[in-house]
């Protein structure tokens, strides 16, 4: 019998790479401002939302001003979406898929996007029939870094969170992956990298690692 049952794959930096283009287009807007956006700084609400750190906050208080958030919001998030339109999977993704299937495990996703993003562009992609379930925000009362969306997510597929296996490539996302009582993955990305990974049960270089490292895990 398997150690683990199934595996919980965030998207947003995980599946997909989504965040290098939403930080691209926050560093432009800080740009016109005369300023810069560390990636040390940004990683911090990266996997949850602007309540754990905010970079609009954060351009305030560097410039004194404040700024008309929901107009640049609408702008920015055009040609973000345009950026993402010619992207696919992130590297060894579809492969990660096609190795957790091929193990016998039941897949599902949890993130703190919406589930507008997500069931889009999962559909996008041509890979939503490989998840059993989805959980987002809204599903659970609080999202990343807190437990509850992972411990929804097992939840609806009656699981015990000890029979689960996370992936993830945040911090915020593997605090809340180990509070729920699941082992995770860390897989940092060109954002996060910056980020501190050391609680992971394994953190890995890229998606193409995973196969050996989920068949070391299922070994033991």
């Amino acid at each position: 019998m398997n150690k683990y049952e199934a595996v919980l794959f965030d998207f947003d930096g995980t599946l997909v790479d989504t965040e290098w283009s939403i930080y691209e287009e926050n560093c432009a807007i800080y740009a016109k401002e005369g300023q810069e956006l560390p990636l040390e700084k940004y990683a911090q609400c990266i996997g949850s939302s602007y309540d754990t750190w905010s970079p609009q906050t954060y351009l305030e208080e560097l410039t004194g001003k404040t700024f008309d958030w929901e107009t640049i919001r609408e702008e920015r998030n055009k040609k973000i979406r345009a950026r993402l339109e010619t992207q696919g999977l992130m590297e060894g993704a579809l492969e990660a898929l096609e190795f957790t299937k091929s193990r016998g495990l039941r897949m599902g996703v949890v993130s703190s996007s919406g589930h507008s993003w997500v069931d889009n562009w999962l559909e996008k992609l041509g890979i939503e029939h490989y998840f059993e379930s989805v959980t987002c925000r809204g599903d659970a009362p609080r999202i990343k870094p807190a437990p509850d969306l992972f411990i929804k997510g097992a939840e609806r597929m009656n699981l015990s969170p000890k029979k689960c296996l996370v992936l993830e490539d945040s911090r915020n996302g593997m605090l809340a992956a180990l509070e729920a009582g699941m082992d995770v993955i860390a897989i940092p990305n060109r954002i996060t990298k910056v980020s501190d990974f050391t609680e992971a049960t394994i953190k890995l270089d890229s998606l193409n690692d995973y196969p050996k490292a989920l068949k070391k895990l299922l070994s033991e």
